[in-house]
């Protein structure tokens, strides 16, 4: 009996004792505690603060979402210029958002009348920003030709306001996509209660809004303006429960803000019209693809379509759209946006219609040795402006810095409310191994150790000694120069190459475009295809679609098993 006894204490001394730890443990929740050093976070009264509300990335507006993967860039099947610029060669792409049509002439003309209330063309100081930012209409012209139906009309009449815009040069591109990032991020932050309501109607020229100035230097936003960036009723209720001024405004580490809108990689933009993900069986893809659409022809092979162009595009002499009456791809010109099915991943007319340009300066080549990860040639690395006190330098009115471009039309780099952008310097390269450099555009393809002269391109500093008989690339070097009184009285100062000896387009300032357009035959629609064109300059065939970089997980769902 005793031995009994003396058990069943030693026993419940045992379970006694777990309970107290038990219990003692379970007293200190680490719920909302940090793993790494156990404080409370979201404290009323202070420490790190984060957002626990936060989910995945959502889909801004236009946009659509495509998972990332591998596949073969590159060419599969023809290659009818015989240049073979584009050897197959397996890529890897992270995940993205892209544009589910192409931009039309009616997200552009949005853009138009921004910057027109903003920037008033008739304000002298601000008349080359409205200037730099209309599309070239001119490019419809012919000189054996009439379309001057379209030189007038295109871009504004209602009837083509669902048509891709065209006469954008890859500059233009990149200025509305960073214009687009801003006006995004600017309603939610109004929506979200953090500024003042429909103030975005009412900004001034020195008062706009820029995510990046917003950011980092967030009492500058607005141009200082803190009742329009602290103006929401949201931020009313941090103020009363902050004194650190750092958690008055919203972070990156919040969540709420969206990566940019930029212009698509060629991989991203080659592996999105492929739209590989209809053809996956386990980890491979059966078979290869033409065209965007499954099958080796340009037509329907569906019943109630069969027959049916499945893009649009030349096809052949004269042949633009078909006989009157029954035509074959709806069109002679450009097509309305989302005439035509789209492809397995929902972007429509990823072939034909226009042509797009992508982010990537053109190389011959697509070194995949070096990188076969989010691969893109034209990484160019600036940093912000930060003056001798420690602050950012926001641009102003008086401080808009103008390019002139090689076919003479000028156009603001930057806009007032922005950051001032300048180059890395040796603090961000020294002891790195990943760059060294700002500028890579030309990296083993063009740079000093991959040229067979050791010679560079020639800059601003070593013009006068570079021999152009000895460059990598022996293109024309036009040179249209403005002095500091033409932004007014438009004096500007043509030197055009008038060199024969010239061997090539390529150089630093042409861009990628891919897909076919409403001039290509079928041959171009194969999104393997590449060409290329100068950034600065616009045609009535290319448009563009824009991207964002998606943050966070691969996919959206879980995975799960196929069977």
């Amino acid at each position: 009996m005793n031995f009994k006894k003396n058990l069943l204490v030693k026993l419940f001394i045992a379970v006694a004792t777990t309970t107290l730890l038990f219990s003692c443990s379970k007293s200190r929740d680490y719920k909302d505690s940090s793993r790494a050093t156990g404080w409370k976070m979201n404290s009323k009264e202070g420490g790190f603060q984060y957002n626990p509300k936060a989910k995945e990335q959502e889909t801004g507006p236009g946009l659509v979402f495509i998972e990332g993967g591998t596949f073969t860039m590159g060419k599969v099947q023809d290659d009818p210029m015989h240049d073979w610029n584009n050897a197959p060669n397996q890529q890897h792409v992270q995940s993205f958002y892209m544009d589910e049509t192409e931009v039309s002439n009616l997200m552009y003309l949005e853009y138009l009348d921004w910057i027109k209330e903003v920037f008033p063309p008739s304000d002298e100081n601000y008349r080359r920003i409205y200037e730099g930012a209309v599309p070239d209409t001119l490019v419809w012209r012919n000189r054996l030709g009439y379309n001057e139906v379209m030189t007038n009309n295109y871009l504004r009449h209602p009837a083509y306001a669902n048509y891709p815009v065209v006469g954008v040069s890859w500059i233009q591109a990149v200025e509305f996509s960073s214009w687009r990032s801003d006006r995004v991020n600017e309603l939610i932050l109004e929506e979200e209660g953090f500024t003042s309501r429909n103030a975005r109607y009412e900004v001034e020229a020195g008062q706009t809004f820029s995510t990046d100035t917003y950011l980092n230097a967030p009492t500058m936003t607005y141009g200082g303006n803190d009742s329009i960036t602290r103006g929401g009723k949201r931020s009313d209720q941090l103020a009363k429960r902050n004194e650190d001024s750092t958690n008055l405004y919203v972070q990156r580490k919040d969540g709420l803000l969206m990566p940019s809108y930029r212009l698509p990689t060629e991989a991203e933009w080659e592996y999105a019209a492929l739209g590989l993900v209809g053809l996956r069986n386990y980890n491979v893809y059966r078979g290869r693809k033409k065209y965007p659409w499954d099958g080796q022809y340009t037509r329907s092979k569906n019943r109630r379509s069969r027959g049916d162009q499945m893009a649009n595009f030349k096809q052949g002499d004269g042949d633009y759209g078909g006989i009157a009456g029954w035509s074959d791809d709806g069109a002679d010109i450009t097509a309305e946006i989302k005439s035509y099915e789209p492809n397995d991943f929902g972007l429509y007319d990823m072939a034909g219609n226009v042509a797009e340009w992508v982010a990537d300066v053109y190389r011959p080549i697509v070194d995949d040795e070096f990188n076969d990860f989010n691969y893109y040639r034209g990484n160019v690395y600036t940093k912000n402006y930060i003056d001798k006190d420690g602050q950012v330098k926001i641009v102003t009115a008086d401080s808009i810095v103008y390019d002139t471009l090689s076919n003479g039309r000028i156009v603001a780099r930057n806009l007032p409310g922005e950051i001032l952008q300048v180059p890395i310097d040796e603090d961000e390269t020294y002891l790195r191994t990943n760059f060294s450099t700002s500028d890579n555009r030309d990296y083993r393809d063009g740079d000093k150790r991959s040229t067979r002269y050791y010679q560079s391109f020639g800059g601003e500093d070593d013009d006068a000694e570079q021999d152009d008989s000895k460059r990598m690339y022996n293109s024309p070097t036009h040179r249209v120069s403005a002095s500091e009184d033409s932004i007014s009285d438009n004096e500007l100062d043509r030197q055009y190459d008038k060199s024969s000896g010239r061997t090539t387009l390529v150089n630093n300032e042409v861009r990628v475009y891919k897909g076919g357009s409403w001039r290509d035959r079928d041959y171009w629609l194969d999104p393997a295809q590449r060409r290329y064109f100068p950034q600065d300059m616009a045609t009535d065939y290319i448009g563009f679609r824009c991207a964002m970089s998606r943050v966070g997980s691969k996919s959206k769902k879980g995975k799960r098993p196929r069977h």
